[in-house]
């Protein structure tokens, strides 16, 4: 019996998040001053995470293949 109510729960689940997702965002919106100087802000800060994290993947790729032609090349 509970089966049946867990099926609809899911699909009512379901349901609204097709509606959430197929909703156009509301227009209210902050000044556009604050949201232009907000968005630089981000702007920067996913700019610094990006080079972050080139870097720490070309660590972490540098580290593996040195790893890996230790393993294969040199002798122990």
């Amino acid at each position: 019996m509970w089966n049946n109510y867990i099926t609809l729960l899911a699909i009512a689940a379901l349901l609204r998040a097709d509606y959430e997702m197929r909703r156009p965002p509301e227009e209210a919106s902050p000044p556009a001053a604050a949201q232009s100087r907000s968005e630089d802000m981000l702007a920067a800060k996913w700019r610094d995470w990006a080079a972050k994290a080139v870097r720490r993947y070309a660590e972490a790729q540098e580290k593996k293949w040195r790893n890996w032609n230790q393993a294969m090349f040199e002798v122990k």
